[in-house]
């Protein structure tokens, strides 16, 4: 896990990236540039960015995030927001956001830090939507286990900042940089893609309620908005090609390939065997953690020991019981019902690269060959019901097999890692 975060951390990568000749041009030569860094690695992604190599004439300087760094730069403003759902201090973040945009002339730059989290963590609600209607539709997706994509979807078209919006106010060019947290590096999924051409319609956001749940069960407003959407009585977000984002370029500089590539080196200095899936994990969480074991027990067979298998992706959880958990956590429980396949000693991990699954203190779990009899010597019985009851926090946390490594600052998806055999072994 150290090795992946260290390959991702989003300060090194906004220094890295700012000394490339393109974007260094791109800063260094305007008259004035406004500093935005937005998502869950706001705060090193704006430290990098004022500190680093590159001088830049400054004039505004503004971090948005759950929790506000410690060393927050000097001349910087800090709105600290919420994740996953937004509350009135993202709606602050986002005015803000767009009051520094829209006062920019020709001659300026909007840089743009962008990491994942910032959907929530920057919200404006759009004409007839409230906050709170906002609030409600997100909920009901997160539990109905929208994955990011329809999320996003849903996410724009309840907004006026999202989905290219914010380049289409900015009165000077808008550079972005973004860490991505999303399968595919879509630039216009990242954060919603506040500053790139939307490809999703209010077609689409009506027919992710459809999906997830029924619209019924969504606010009046929210489905009232998508059905005006769909018969062009409200404006689409801007899509590709829209001439107002003709002065906004994107550079995706960090992902989970990125993290995928830090672990797997540090894993061959131990000694392992590597071999990385290319494929991204989706879907279900136990029903992708049961593919993933099925996969690498095929790998094994062929491969040499220690093995150590490594893959990335973002899965979801279709909350219906009453537990505590997370994906990465439900992952790597589930993963416990399947490590029999392999004939040697097998450890299992599923882990948010920013420290956070779901409503809990841990980034994800960590399984092994013994959970199960674990698991029955401490009186827990059966892991079924806890599946079920989408309980995987207390399951491991009994074992002490859950992972906590706090906050990372960084944001990339989730990596899962397999490794069979010992080294002694190998």
């Amino acid at each position: 896990m150290h090795g992946a975060l260290s390959a991702v951390d989003a300060g090194e990568l906004v220094a890295r990236a700012l000394v490339s000749s393109d974007i260094e041009h791109a800063v260094r030569s305007k008259a004035a540039v406004d500093v935005v860094a937005v998502g869950k690695a706001a705060g090193p992604m704006l430290s990098a960015a004022l500190s680093g190599p590159v001088r830049m004439p400054i004039r505004h300087a503004v971090g948005v995030s759950a929790l506000a760094p410690t060393d927050l730069p000097a001349g910087a403003r800090w709105h600290t927001a919420s994740h996953p759902v937004p509350d009135a201090r993202s709606v602050l973040a986002a005015q803000a956001v767009l009051d520094i945009a829209s006062a920019a002339d020709d001659g300026d730059v909007l840089l743009l830090l962008l990491s994942g989290g910032g959907s929530a963590l920057m919200a404006m609600p759009a004409d007839g939507v409230s906050l709170e209607d906002k609030q409600r539709a997100c909920e009901r997706l997160l539990k109905e286990g929208a994955e990011i994509h329809a999320l996003n979807t849903v996410r724009k078209h309840l907004s006026a900042i999202k989905g290219g919006q914010l380049a289409a106010v900015a009165g000077g060019s808008v550079l972005t940089l973004a860490v991505s947290d999303v399968v595919g590096d879509d630039v216009s999924v990242i954060a919603s893609g506040p500053s790139v051409g939307d490809t999703t319609t209010f077609a689409d956001a009506l027919m992710q309620l459809d999906r997830y749940g029924g619209r019924s069960g969504y606010p009046e407003a929210v489905v009232r908005r998508f059905i005006a959407g769909v018969s062009g009585a409200i404006q689409e977000t801007p899509q590709i090609g829209d001439s107002r984002l003709a002065s906004s370029d994107v550079h995706v500089i960090g992902n989970s390939r990125s993290a995928v590539l830090g672990a797997s080196s540090v894993a061959q200095s131990l000694g392992y065997v590597v071999h990385v899936v290319d494929e991204p994990i989706v879907g279900e969480a136990r029903v992708a953690s049961q593919y993933f074991v099925e996969l690498a027990s095929r790998i094994a067979e062929v491969s040499g020991s220690p093995l150590c298998i490594l893959a990335a992706g973002e899965t979801t959880v279709r909350v219906v019981g009453e537990g505590k958990g997370g994906r990465n956590q439900e992952f790597a429980l589930a993963m416990a019902r399947r490590l029999d396949v392999f004939r040697s000693i097998t450890v299992a991990a599923s882990i948010g690269t920013d420290g956070v699954d779901g409503p809990t203190d841990a980034a994800g779990g960590v399984v092994d060959v013994t959970t199960v009899e674990r698991a029955e010597a401490a009186g827990l019985g059966s892991l079924d019901p806890y599946l079920e009851d989408n309980n995987s926090y207390v399951f491991l946390d009994k074992l002490g097999d859950l992972v906590r490594t706090g906050p990372t600052s960084t944001n990339v998806g989730d990596l899962q890692v397999i490794l069979v055999g010992s080294r002694a072994e190998g």
